[in-house]
């Protein structure tokens, strides 16, 4: 794997890099490092962008594990938290997503990868239903 980002200083809560110019098409994969509150996309061995994201807290953790995108849905909201989720891609089926969020220190979810809502936006126009997505343990 290869990256084609440039990230020049330390991330913050609520940044991200995207840079996919010059990457031809492929297969997409997450990688979400919980450990390191950082999300990266990789298209066809090239990371393409990374965002630092906010996950579940103690009471609604976020699981771990390898896991294929099973829905798509750029306008999603969630009837269980009475809570927008917009460009969600759906991980499991009891509703564990990544989606738009703020992304703020100190901030949680309840179990799901909350990334920059410009970075989600990217994130949907290139993953499909059935790619790839792993989450590494805090």
């Amino acid at each position: 794997m290869r990256s084609v980002l440039n990230i020049a200083k330390p991330m913050h809560f609520g940044s991200f890099v995207w840079d996919e110019k010059h990457i031809p098409r492929g297969q997409v994969w997450v990688r979400i490092d919980l450990a390191q509150q950082l999300l990266s996309v990789f298209r066809g061995g090239h990371e393409i962008g990374s965002a630092v994201i906010v996950y579940g807290s103690d009471g609604k953790p976020t699981p771990t594990g390898t896991f294929t995108i099973l829905e798509r849905d750029s306008d999603h909201y969630s009837r269980s938290y009475d809570a927008p989720m917009p460009y969600m891609l759906r991980l499991t089926k009891d509703g564990v997503a990544i989606h738009g969020s703020k992304v703020l220190q100190g901030w949680a979810t309840h179990g799901c990868i909350g990334v920059p809502l410009d970075f989600a936006r990217m994130l949907f126009s290139v993953a499909k239903k059935g790619d790839l997505v792993a989450i590494l343990p805090a």
